[in-house]
């Protein structure tokens, strides 16, 4: 962390596949505000965390109070690798 020098404020997309379903097309233009999507996850299960659309770490899904997190379990690639 200490040798990234001139690259440390440079911003990354960071992402968490945190589930994923099917819907048809008759569900999905049905969707409105307040609608719920089920997903296929659930809290303590294993989630993939992209930094710049690349896998690079895995997690667990975790309830923090009333919010949604992510406790990384697993780093895939290094620092240089980004």
């Amino acid at each position: 962390m200490n040798n990234l020098g001139a690259v440390a404020n440079v911003c990354v997309k960071v992402s968490a596949v945190i589930g994923k379903t099917e819907l048809t097309l008759a569900q999905l233009v049905d969707i409105k505000e307040g609608s719920v999507i089920e997903l296929d996850k659930k809290v303590g299960e294993t989630v993939d965390i992209y930094v710049n659309d690349m896998l690079a770490a895995r997690g667990k899904l975790v309830l923090a109070g009333k919010e949604l997190g992510i406790s990384l379990t697993e780093i895939l690639v290094d620092g240089g690798d980004l």
